[in-house]
């Protein structure tokens, strides 16, 4: 929780901004005359040193009612046993009105929720009908798969209520009249409903400083978190009201030294040395890779002085041996051995196959060619 200090505001200067304020609206309903009828909303808007860790809803109440008396407010309820839906519609108003509670303008039951209000078109109807939505504590983790998703993105989330408690009037008047703030944990800047442009200047100074000491005490954050203040209706600019010091960074430097426990110190401590060692094994391979570079490149000299230093050595050239050649005889001699063919006279008959090879087998095959008589 944060520290229970109040926060310095100058009730002078938010009341100067506040009236500013006013006399803007009124010139500006007067030049619009749509807008002489209604009433708009005067917030304040927060902007943090730094993005809150987790996600929170702050409930304020206020001294004076930030709604107005036009503003319907409509209430979910449990469904009874043994009853219809219009039974407990009535036993519930009933309840109501013993209890002294005026500002309720519609109860609906949970089962005609589920029923009559399932189509997209019906949900979107009921969103718009209504300023404010309230809900019985027991069904309330039950509405938001009912409701869907278009209630919480315009802020119009119902509200839960104790519906057994002893001091009903009062509890519902806190919800009615009071403010919530929703604080993320994706950015630095929240803002809630304060007051609206028919309240007088005391009554909406008196609702900012009673939701910026409330919002002060139950925000989650150690050492001063509210860097700046401003006010702003739906139409005006916004109006600064407060501004932190700069020195407020050098306690929130020290607050956060402080929350540190021995085992964030030590999960720091580690991530710092794995850092260390990252960087020294990189210094290490850079190095080394020079160390490589510079080697080649050493090396690479040396060759190219080694090879200008060398002189060439003459290889003698080994001739093919000549293979030798083989003796041919001469054409006259072959034509001198071979034997003479017979002269075959007229009117005799050729020789036979027989006697054609045997001649030409000659001495190879020693026969004798048979004379012709």
């Amino acid at each position: 929780m944060a520290e229970n200090t109040e926060l310095a505001i100058d009730r002078a200067q938010v009341k100067k901004a506040v009236q500013a304020l006013q006399a803007f609206l009124k010139t500006k309903s007067s030049s619009d005359i749509l807008l002489l009828n209604e009433t708009q909303h005067i917030t304040l808007l927060f902007t943090l040193w730094k993005v809150p860790k987790q996600p929170q809803t702050i409930r304020i109440p206020l001294p004076h009612g930030q709604r107005s008396d036009t503003e319907e407010v409509c209430l979910f309820t449990k469904d009874e046993p043994n009853m219809t839906s219009e039974q407990t519609q009535r036993f519930y108003k009933k309840l109501l009105e013993e209890r002294g509670v005026k500002n309720v303008t519609e109860i609906i039951p949970f089962k005609v929720l589920k029923t009559e209000y399932k189509p997209y078109e019906a949900k979107r109807r009921l969103l718009a009908n209504y300023d404010l939505f309230l809900s019985d504590d027991r069904i309330r983790r039950l509405l938001p798969s009912h409701l869907g998703r278009h209630f919480y993105e315009r802020k119009k989330e119902p509200l839960s209520v104790n519906l057994q408690s002893k001091h009903l009037a009062r509890d519902i008047e806190k919800v009615i009249q009071g403010t919530s703030m929703k604080i993320s944990n994706r950015g630095c800047c929240c803002m809630a409903r304060v007051a609206h442009s028919d309240m007088t200047a005391d009554e909406v100074t008196d609702n900012i400083e009673a939701a910026i000491q409330t919002f002060v005490a139950k925000l989650r954050a150690k050492g001063p978190m509210i860097k700046l203040i401003h006010l702003k209706s739906q139409t005006s600019v916004a109006l600064p009201i407060y501004t932190s010091d700069m020195s407020t960074l050098t306690v929130l430097e020290e607050a956060l030294k402080s929350s540190k426990t021995p085992k964030d110190k030590k999960v720091a401590a580690k991530k710092r040395g794995k850092k260390n060692k990252s960087q020294d094994i990189k210094q290490k391979d850079t190095i080394t890779e020079k160390k490589q570079v510079k080697g080649k490149k050493e090396a690479e000299k040396r060759e190219k002085e080694d090879d200008d230093d060398e002189i060439p050595q003459l290889v003698p050239i080994e001739t093919p041996s000549k293979k030798p050649k083989l003796e041919k005889t001469p054409k006259k001699k072959q034509l001198e051995k071979a034997p003479k063919p017979a002269v075959v006279k007229k009117g005799t008959k050729g020789p036979n196959k027989l006697t054609k090879k045997a001649g030409k087998t000659g001495k190879e095959g020693k026969t004798k060619v048979p004379k012709v008589k």
